[in-house]
């Protein structure tokens, strides 16, 4: 006898589609697609949850990447826990960290949970998701209950994580109680019952040990979904407040929506990726079209500028928000008079037959030099048609083009044919 599939779980193969979208690493990919296979079987939605330490009161778009990797499990039915990290926050989370990390307050952290559920139900429907603290189990646990947990692991496994190892052999100090966020994180699986956990790749040791606890408590072990660590607006350093090239998700629309159109075309693409909901094979798409000329990215720029802004706010604020930048930018530039220089593509082509910055910026007399250009460049001075720009820009055969090009406050158009 069949049995009927209900209607929430589409076909698997559709559901790896969009789950496997952006994601780094999964622990792993047959068992997701084994459990996915049974859940469509028994009906039973997956128990999908990410925890969320509030260190912090506001959430940039980086936070946002394993929200919305949330939002795509909730998306194809199944149940997905937004977990408060209250109690482990005591602790502090020694990812990344090369020194103790001072733990918050029960008053700050009460804040910014606050804060968080106000700004995460932006990406995720608040009536579909279940909203748990960690306090309600590792609150209970006592010293018993916490020598229990930690007798299935060992100090060696412990050190095996690299900032402790780096750590250690620097002879810098590790206070006992970071020893204990791994164990804590993992016991979390365990309370929850979980099928599957989401986390950065920094995460990856903290996520192994849920699956290490889970065995011993008699679980099926969770699968591992990890999603890269996601650039800023420079696109080197990973995205923070405290480094300045971070978007943050209360931003006005406009200030937004201008800050996405300054990222690089190469970056661009990622942020299609870990930022909108459009399946790999859609992004793969919009690429593929740029490549072969019927598409230019900067098109394809204001389109991810305008999704990831109505996301945030509403589609007329992000549509105010573009024509905003468009008077700001690109109008006005038709309306300076800028000098004209006519220059040969074959003069400013880079080695891959791309637009070659420095060479443009020495050619218009904006540098005096392809070193001070390229220094020009790394000190985000540089526009091109309103973008930030990097050293290559993709090149399209649609001669003759007019392209504004800024250095600081001096600007000119270069008529290339």
């Amino acid at each position: 006898m069949s049995t009927l599939v209900p209607p929430d779980f589409p076909p698997v193969d559709e559901q790896m589609d969009l789950l496997q979208k952006g994601a780094a690493e999964i622990i792993r990919v047959s068992d997701l697609r084994e459990r996915l296979e049974d859940s469509r079987k028994t009906g039973r939605p997956l128990r999908v949850k990410a925890g969320f330490d509030p260190t912090a009161p506001d959430l940039h778009l980086g936070h946002t990447v394993l929200m919305r990797k949330l939002r795509h499990f909730q998306q194809l039915g199944h149940q997905v826990i937004f977990l408060v990290g209250d109690f482990t926050s005591l602790i502090g989370d020694p990812t990344g960290r090369n020194v103790t990390r001072k733990p918050l307050t029960r008053e700050q952290i009460d804040q910014n949970a606050e804060t968080y559920k106000a700004q995460v139900f932006k990406i995720l429907d608040e009536k579909a998701t279940e909203v748990r603290y960690n306090s309600e189990w590792l609150g209970k646990l006592g010293y018993e209950g916490i020598i229990r947990v930690t007798s299935h692991f060992t100090v060696s496994q412990m050190l095996e994580r690299d900032e402790f190892n780096k750590r250690f052999q620097a002879e810098q100090p590790i206070s006992l109680h970071e020893l204990l966020y791994p164990v804590m994180q993992g016991y979390d699986s365990v309370a929850l019952e979980c099928d599957v956990e989401l986390g950065g790749t920094d995460q990856k040791f903290n996520l192994l040990c849920g699956r290490e606890l889970q065995r011993h408590y008699g679980q099926k072990p969770q699968i591992v979904l990890m999603t890269p660590i996601l650039e800023g607006l420079d696109g080197v350093q990973k995205m923070s407040k405290s480094l300045g090239n971070a978007i943050g998700i209360n931003e006005p629309p406009a200030e937004m929506y201008g800050k996405l159109m300054s990222i690089s075309d190469e970056l661009m693409w990622k942020y299609w990726v870990f930022l909108t909901d459009l399946r790999q094979s859609e992004v793969d798409a919009l690429e593929a079209e740029v490549k072969a000329g019927k598409l230019h990215p900067m098109e394809v720029k204001k389109r991810l500028a305008r999704t990831i802004t109505a996301g945030f706010h509403s589609e007329a604020a992000a549509a105010s928000a573009g024509e905003n930048w468009a008077r700001m930018f690109q109008q006005k530039a038709e309306s300076e008079d800028l000098q004209e220089v006519a220059v040969v593509f074959a003069d400013v082509a880079g080695p891959r037959g791309e637009l070659h910055i420095p060479k443009l910026l020495v050619r218009l007399g904006l540098a005096a030099s392809g070193a001070e250009a390229s220094r020009k460049i790394d000190e985000k001075a540089v526009r091109v048609d309103g973008d930030l720009s990097g050293r290559l820009r993709p090149w399209f055969n649609n001669l003759p083009t007019r392209i504004v090009v800024r250095l600081g406050k001096r600007a000119k158009v270069a008529v290339i044919s």
